[in-house]
């Protein structure tokens, strides 16, 4: 009982610690010292000091407003990346899953060509038909990053839709749809919730590298600041510095948060603290 309270407590920790970043990235650009934007020659790769806390780029634009301007871009995409790909994957899912026969057949067989390719190699394929922009590269990840959740909830789907509750419900006069929303969706939700709160970190990354390989965001996005400063690593090291532990501290958050949601919900897992 300790244990469960415990593993509860902290999810609610994580997830609040969670919110507040969410909440905060969306003012935080106001709070930026600087124009993100500003181009300042005079004042180019100046040191972290001073009245740059964390320096100036190559173009004279100050990072620590970059990065705060920045931060509702790379960590809202990363969200809306997994909230997209579970949509479509749920939705695939479920109907592959409850309907079966020919309609399972053919959505699976769709679901593996998606897998037969690694799926950063077909994000950047996608991106690169898009074209660049933070947009399209969400796009480009949400489209080959749902086929995960349409085979774990169709995986549950297939258990679920053989057990006692919903053929009570069949026999009450329920309908085919009623059953679905009410009964099977509702019991299968939960490792897809557990399998994308652990996939945020991921999506933050892949973002992260789409921009950097300028598919994404060009704009005061984390990882396209990271491309701006790669060739001037060695003279200015605090260009690639700190946008890099933003992108690491946020990941470590997603990581910490997906895996307190995943022993608060997974009752094995609890079982086995």
């Amino acid at each position: 009982m300790r244990t469960s309270v415990y593993v509860k407590r902290k999810m609610l920790i994580y997830l609040a610690v969670f919110i507040a970043l969410c909440i905060f990235s969306l003012v935080a650009g106001s709070f930026a010292p600087h124009d993100a934007e500003l181009v300042n020659l005079l004042e180019a790769k100046k040191a972290p000091g001073g009245e740059y806390l964390m320096g100036t780029d190559w173009l004279g634009r100050c990072i620590f407003s970059r990065i705060l301007s920045g931060a509702s871009s790379s960590i809202f995409a990363s969200l809306v990346i997994v909230v997209l790909s579970m949509l479509v994957g749920c939705a695939t899912g479920l109907i592959s899953g409850y309907v079966g026969g020919i309609v399972d057949e053919i959505m699976m067989r769709v679901v593996d060509v998606f897998l037969a390719f690694p799926g950063i190699v077909l994000s950047i394929a996608v991106a690169g038909m898009l074209g660049p922009g933070l947009r399209n590269g969400v796009l480009a990840l949400a489209a080959t990053g749902w086929t995960q959740y349409a085979r774990l909830i169709r995986s549950y789907v297939l258990s679920i839709r053989q057990e006692n509750f919903i053929k009570a419900a069949r026999l009450n006069g329920q309908s085919e749809w009623s059953i679905l929303m009410h009964h099977v969706f509702p019991n299968a939700i939960r490792p897809v919730v557990v399998t994308g709160t652990l996939h945020l970190s991921g999506a933050m990354l892949s973002i992260s590298g789409l921009s950097f390989l300028g598919l994404g965001s060009s704009s005061a996005e984390w990882g396209s600041m990271l491309s701006e400063g790669r060739s001037l690593m060695q003279q200015c090291p605090w260009m690639v510095l700190y946008p890099a532990l933003a992108i690491f501290f946020v990941t470590i958050l997603f990581n910490l948060l997906g895996d307190s949601v995943r022993d608060a919900l997974d009752p094995q897992e609890t079982m086995k603290l």
